[in-house]
């Protein structure tokens, strides 16, 4: 593996991983395995919308490993983390219709809170 020395003092993720005073947030990344190596390295969200709902959201997740591995190779530590979905082609024609355009807010407002919370 490159190991490549980063400069994270603009980084997100340098609030969560960096100095004496995060020890107790490394400690939860050390808790699912990640490496200090890992830990130092940039930490990039991955987010999917995978699910069993629809057909057009089988596949996502497929996807979204194969960006972690794309991540992984530019020397970053990717973070998957899941948001909601509500595919047109099941919700139209009945009630359900009335969740899809406010489903797209939800979504970006989710993203975003993980984005921010857990520093990607």
């Amino acid at each position: 593996m490159d190991h490549r020395v980063f400069d994270k003092t603009k980084l997100p993720s340098r609030h969560v991983t960096e100095g004496p005073s995060r020890a107790p947030h490394r400690s939860y990344l050390y808790a699912m395995g990640l490496t200090r190596e890992q830990i130092h390295q940039p930490l990039v969200g991955v987010a999917s919308c995978w699910n069993e709902a629809a057909p057009c959201n089988i596949a996502l997740m497929r996807q979204a490993q194969a960006v972690k591995k794309g991540v992984a190779s530019a020397g970053g530590t990717p973070r998957e983390f899941c948001t909601i979905t509500v595919t047109d082609g099941i919700a139209m024609g009945h009630e359900g219709m009335k969740s899809s355009l406010v489903s797209r807010e939800v979504i970006a407002d989710s993203v975003e809170l993980t984005m921010r919370g857990h520093c990607y």
